[in-house]
C-alpha cells in the first residue's frame, strides 16, 4: 500500500481544512517546499498536492509551487484542484506533475475527461471521487451533486480508469478514522479498482486496517501535521 502525504495549498501556504470547509482553515507551514523536503527525507516517494485556490476558482493557480517541488525534490507528485480545461492540464504536466487528479471535470465535462484518459492513459489520470452523504462532491467540495459515488466510479472503470482517490468528506480532518465501510463497499463492487483512501487517517492502526483491506494507497494529511502519526513510523509500510 502506497503511503501518500498531502500538501493542500491556499495562498501559497500549506494548510488543512476540516470537512472541506474553507472557514475552518489552519495554516501549518508557510513554505510547502520545506514540507515536501521533510517528506522526502523520511523516505516518502509520492506526494498528493492539492490546489485549493484552484478548486475554488475553477482553474489552476498554484502551478509554480508544483514546479518548485518537482525541481527541488525527487517526489512523484500527483496534482489536483482546479483542472477544468485542456490548458490547465498542460500547465500541470509541464510544471512536472507525474499524475493529475480530476474530480469536478469528470462530473461536469465527461467527454473532456475521457479525452484526457485516452491521450495520457490511466497511469497519469486519476479519478477523484469524493463523497458527501454517498454522493459526489465537487469544486473543492463546495457543491454536492445528485450522483452516487459507486456508479460514478463504476462508469469510469468501464472506460479504463484504474486509480481512484476517494474521500468521505465527513471524515476529512475530523481525526476519527477513515471510512472503512465505504472503502469495503467500493472495492467489493469494483473488481480491479486501485483505490486510494483519503480523509480521516489518524493512527498507524488506521493504516494497518486499510492495508488489510488491500487498498492501493492511503493519503495522510492532518495526522502528520498534528503529530498523531510520526513520519519515522511510516517506514514499516514502505
Amino acid at each position: 500500500m502506497q503511503i501518500i502525504p498531502a500538501i493542500d495549498l491556499i495562498g501559497g501556504k500549506c494548510v488543512r481544512l476540516t470537512q472541506g470547509d474553507f472557514a475552518r482553515q489552519k495554516t501549518y507551514h508557510d513554505d510547502p517546499l520545506e514540507v515536501a523536503k521533510m517528506f522526502e527525507d523520511a523516505g516518502i516517494t509520492r506526494l498528493h498536492l492539492v490546489d485549493l485556490d484552484g478548486a475554488r476558482q475553477k482553474h489552476i493557480v498554484n502551478h509554480k509551487i508544483l514546479e518548485n517541488i518537482v525541481l527541488k525534490t525527487k517526489l512523484i507528485v500527483d496534482f489536483g484542484g482546479g483542472l477544468q480545461s485542456e490548458e490547465d492540464l498542460k500547465i500541470a504536466f509541464s510544471s512536472g506533475a507525474a499524475m493529475i487528479t480530476g474530480g469536478s471535470i469528470a462530473i461536469r465535462n465527461r467527454a473532456m475527461f475521457l479525452e484526457w484518459l485516452s491521450e495520457y492513459g490511466p497511469e497519469k489520470i486519476i479519478l477523484g471521487a469524493d463523497a458527501k452523504d454517498g454522493n459526489v462532491a465537487v469544486s473543492g467540495w463546495q457543491d454536492v451533486t445528485a450522483v452516487p459515488v459507486l456508479p460514478f466510479i463504476q462508469s469510469y472503470l468501464q472506460e479504463g480508469i484504474q486509480q481512484v482517490i476517494c474521500t468521505d468528506i465527513a471524515k476529512d480532518g475530523a481525526m476519527t478514522g477513515p471510512s472503512f465501510e465505504l472503502y469495503n463497499t467500493l472495492t467489493t463492487a469494483c473488481n480491479g479498482l486501485k483505490l486510494i483512501a483519503s480523509g480521516g487517517v489518524t493512527t498507524l492502526e488506521d493504516l494497518e486496517k486499510l492495508r488489510e483491506q488491500e487498498l492501493h494507497g492511503a493519503i495522510i494529511g492532518k495526522a502528520i501535521y498534528e503529530g498523531t502519526i510520526q513520519l519515522r513510523d511510516l517506514q514499516r509500510f514502505f
